[in-house]
């Protein structure tokens, strides 16, 4: 798959709005650098920064909202993903390894390879976050943002702890894409180790009862079931299974501690 062909193909209402310029600029420094070694041509029924810069002006907050092809979550991530890397002022290797295994395992080689290619040009750019999110939180429906928050914390957690500067870089992303403080605490909570984690991730309390406990956990389960994310391809299935999983497992492990 040549990289034209991926990045013209894989994305909808990305295109459009400060993330298609973040692309576009991307994409064409992509472009200048494989025209000086005499490659990279741009094929016929493929989308460069002209096609992105023709479609931006299509987007709107009156529209109605599209479904997020894989694409569009895909370039969501790794825009979002480069915020956090530079947040406590380093990239540091692990983090850059952790994203780039995840995009494997997600995408495969080939087209994990295109996406790194363009995560490199992405995080050398000054990322305006709030417009970013407020685009996502627009067009992005609210199961697929969760998803991008869970995979920020994973990468703040790659290199084995979350900093402050990154933990704060997180909040305030999760505020901007909409997501209530209970989502976020509950997500957070899945990267944690604490006494109350179950009780976090399951976003109830201490104090709840039992039937609270089995109401919540239906609940969560329902929010964090993998059919939710069914839309963005097979690709982003794994990351939802294990944030029910987590759910499951918060569960269990309340069932243990009460015996119900």
């Amino acid at each position: 798959m040549s990289f034209a062909k991926w990045i013209g193909g894989a994305l909808g209402w990305s295109f459009g709005g400060p993330i298609g310029a973040i692309i576009g600029l991307a994409i064409g420094s992509l472009i200048d650098g494989a025209a000086e070694g005499g490659g990279f041509l741009l094929g016929e029924g493929n989308s460069g920064p002209k096609t992105q810069q023709k479609q931006r002006t299509t987007y709107t907050r009156s529209q109605t909202r599209p479904q997020t092809r894989s694409g569009d979550f895909e370039v969501s991530l790794l825009i979002l993903a480069s915020v956090i890397i530079k947040a406590d002022g380093k990239q540091d290797q692990s983090e850059l390894d952790y994203v780039r295994q995840q995009f494997v395992s997600m995408y495969g080689k080939d087209r994990a390879n295109h996406a790194f290619r363009l995560f490199k040009n992405v995080s050398k750019q000054q990322i305006p976050t709030r417009k970013v999110c407020l685009q996502i939180r627009e067009m992005m429906d609210h199961s697929s943002r969760l998803q991008l928050l869970h995979f920020l914390f994973g990468i703040a957690k790659a290199d084995g702890m979350v900093t402050e500067d990154e933990v704060s870089q997180i909040y305030m992303i999760s505020g901007y894409l909409g997501i209530s403080s209970r989502d976020y605490g509950s997500i957070k909570a899945m990267f944690y180790n604490s006494s109350d984690n179950a009780y976090k991730i399951l976003e109830i309390t201490k104090e709840a009862t039992d039937d609270e406990v089995k109401k919540a956990y239906r609940t969560m389960a329902k929010k964090y079931h993998p059919d939710k994310v069914i839309h963005l391809g097979k690709e982003h299935q794994a990351g939802a299974e294990e944030k029910f999983r987590q759910v499951q497992k918060a569960y269990e492990q309340l069932q243990k501690e009460r015996g119900f």
